[in-house]
């Protein structure tokens, strides 16, 4: 359980760091944020996540990040770093083909993708301590769910919209069930009449 919140530190310790530098460079981090369909940019769909725009921004992400990473982890460690690269690399790059021109940063996207997530697991992987999760994420995170809608110009909801669908994908994609229906085992001398 340590190693799970190193990574929780590590990562906000990251994020923290570059707006740091960000800061003391003139704001020059904030060209590495996605520019949908510039083709020279595609990289940015891994480095736009660490980048914020102002303190607040940074915070507000962060807050959400410890709490619902710290949920993902409990699936393990293994598991988090797996959903956090669908959600990124899935996320970032439907950003960055669908988004309105303009230069998308911070890590809402990823946050909107562990709390889909989160809630999709109760659905994919039906055991009691994922259901209670999930009822209470919602509980208490359940007005992010207007975060996904276009309500400010300058907030890029796109982000959230798809970081929140790539949570979905990957809940189905990493869930214990998502191979579907288990086979009967076979009873020797049994016709096959199929495939």
């Amino acid at each position: 359980m340590i190693r799970h919140w190193k990574a929780i530190i590590g990562v906000s310790a990251a994020m923290i760091a570059v707006h740091i530098v960000n800061f003391f460079s003139g704001g020059y981090l904030s060209n590495f944020g996605i520019e949908p369909r510039e083709i020279g940019g595609a990289y940015t769909v891994a480095t736009a996540p660490l980048i914020h725009a102002d303190v607040g921004h940074l915070g507000s992400n962060l807050a959400a990040f410890v709490v619902l990473g710290s949920l993902v982890l409990l699936q393990g460690l293994r598991y988090f770093v797996k959903a956090s690269a669908v959600i990124i690399l899935l996320g970032g790059a439907l950003v960055w083909l669908f988004a309105r021109p303009g230069d998308h940063i911070g890590a809402s996207g990823w946050v909107f993708g562990l709390w889909s997530l989160v809630i999709a697991l109760a659905w994919f992987d039906r055991s009691p301590r994922n259901i209670a999760i999930a009822l209470a994420v919602v509980f208490f995170y359940g007005g992010m769910v207007f975060g996904i809608l276009p309500t400010q110009g300058y907030v890029s909801f796109e982000s959230h919209l798809f970081g929140a669908l790539a949570g979905v994908v990957a809940a189905s994609v990493l869930s214990k069930k998502a191979d579907g229906i288990i086979a009967a085992p076979k009873r020797k001398g049994e016709l096959k009449f199929w495939p």
